[in-house]
């Protein structure tokens, strides 16, 4: 890492006012991506296209600057021949109101999570009780245990597939209930995984966040200035696919 990409800042401007971002260090295929892209002046002129009250304001895609038809027309975060590797530093980085992260297409066809070359979303969020967020580990937890049931299938999958082609139903029934045995065992023992830690629960319950969006999306910097900015723009009137009646073009620079 050279010593002009450390502590980088950015400005994003827009007819709201001004806000100012700090991009994290220890992302530094976003942080490196995003500063190329704002020396290149690719943000210059974009909008922010899909807003969600209480939830986040996304920019950042270059067809932004056309027609709402001509968006619709696209696919969502197809922007570039290329996506960045997934950067997760969780719990560190986590979903609270003001991060700055990238998005990305879904799971289904993009597992590996990776970003969107150039989109990007701030999170405004909602604040949450302390038995919502109890429900959201909860929630984690089967997701959790979900994914250790598929990782225990893969590794039995030659021997699935033997049983099933052998036609021994009972040894595959038993196989089942062994994985199932083993999947509970693993689970309680990564229980942790899945629990949000006492910094992450107050400010879910004061400031707010999107903390469902955790562990799922690269979190590559938070806002330092322009808040107020930010729930301005969240507030604007949308159209039925969530962008803005009037565009709210953004230009941003760097200015550390």
């Amino acid at each position: 890492m050279s010593s002009s990409e450390k502590n980088a800042q950015v400005v994003i401007s827009t007819q709201f006012g001004d806000v100012k971002i700090r991009l994290f260090d220890d992302t530094p295929l976003h942080r490196d991506n995003f500063l190329k892209l704002v020396e290149e002046g690719f943000y210059d002129g974009l909008t922010f296209h899909r807003v969600i009250n209480s939830f986040m304001i996304q920019g950042g895609d270059p067809d932004s600057r056309y027609t709402s038809e001509r968006l619709e027309k696209k696919n969502e975060n197809d922007t570039m021949n290329y996506t960045i590797p997934a950067e997760f530093v969780y719990p560190k980085y986590y979903h609270k109101k003001g991060v700055l992260a990238a998005a990305r297409t879904g799971d289904n066809v993009n597992p590996r999570k990776e970003s969107s070359s150039s989109q990007f979303y701030i999170v405004t969020g909602t604040v949450f009780s302390e038995q919502e967020l109890k429900m959201i580990e909860k929630q984690r937890f089967e997701k959790l245990k979900q994914t250790i049931f598929g990782e225990l299938q893969l590794a039995h999958r030659d021997s699935i597939k033997e049983m099933y082609r052998n036609g021994e139903k009972e040894k595959m029934n038993a196989l089942r209930d062994s994985i199932i045995t083993e999947t509970e065992k693993l689970s309680e023992t990564r229980k942790a995984e899945s629990l949000l830690n006492e910094v992450e629960k107050n400010d879910y319950m004061t400031i707010g966040g999107s903390p469902h969006l955790d562990g799922e999306y690269t979190i590559f910097g938070e806002v330092v200035e322009g808040m107020d900015v930010v729930d301005k723009i969240q507030e604007a009137e949308t159209s039925p696919n969530d962008r803005p009646l009037v565009d709210i073009k953004m230009k941003i620079r760097r200015i550390d």
